[in-house]
């Protein structure tokens, strides 16, 4: 992005796009340049309205939102099985027999 941004930072001064120019504000950034980025940069912006090209960027309608996920659904437990007083005391007297 910071190859980008150079181009902006020389676009809105009024300045020509250069393999020199990009290079000098990257190094004032601390950047590195890559000398094969800062090239390919300047090569796919030759002959672009970059003005043109950043209205209709701000122009062209912005994706939807995902819509919002639906609220969880509570989930109904299983109804427990009522079991009888006497149903459970079988039960345990099966476990002492």
């Amino acid at each position: 992005m910071e190859y980008i941004y150079s181009a902006m930072i020389l676009h809105s001064a009024g300045k020509e796009i250069t393999e020199d120019a990009v290079s000098k504000i990257l190094t004032a950034a601390g950047v590195k340049p890559d000398t094969a980025r800062v090239k390919a940069l300047t090569a796919s912006l030759d002959g672009v309205d970059i003005a043109e090209a950043m209205k209709t960027a701000i122009a062209a309608p912005v994706a939807a939102a995902p819509a919002a996920a639906p609220a969880a659904e509570k989930k109904e437990e299983p109804e427990e099985e009522k079991v009888s007083e006497e149903d459970a005391a079988a039960g345990l007297g099966a476990l002492f027999g």
